[in-house]
């Protein structure tokens, strides 16, 4: 008779598996800690990054736009009060966004509607795509 131990020699690496299938996201990533979410998209003249900041005034967020980041800083307060349930996220958060582009930062701009954040960073004249004319000779 044989007796095969090695099943029981990974005990603990398939008990991790189980934890991490547990705690991971349904929507398959693991940025779910992340706050604010936000989408970025561009076009041939912007870079756009719009947060979700819903029930915030625009005197609780504060943005820094270094060489290559865009830092979004802030704290959203919970109203004072007994709760019960509270799934709305509160306190201090921190957001880095990497920028790839050169930006031409005399001309970023941002504002807050209906509790979205969108920052419009301009990108520099040097990397836009230019015309270049041909003459025949």
């Amino acid at each position: 008779m044989v007796i095969d131990f090695n099943t029981l020699y990974n005990f603990p690496s398939r008990l991790d598996r189980v934890f991490e299938e547990f705690l991971r996201s349904p929507m398959g990533d693991d940025r779910r800690l992340a706050y604010p979410p936000l989408n970025l998209s561009n076009d041939e003249a912007n870079i756009y990054v719009r947060a979700e900041v819903p029930g915030m005034a625009i005197d609780d967020v504060e943005l820094t736009l270094t060489d290559k980041t865009l830092v979004l800083k802030g704290e959203r307060a919970a109203p004072e009060g007994k709760y019960f349930r509270q799934e709305r996220p509160k306190g201090v958060f921190h957001r880095v966004v990497n920028i790839g582009v050169p930006v031409d930062r005399d001309k970023v701009s941002a504002s807050l509607k209906d509790g979205v954040l969108t920052v419009t960073l301009p990108k520099s004249e040097e990397i836009k795509p230019r015309t270049i004319s041909i003459q025949a000779q």
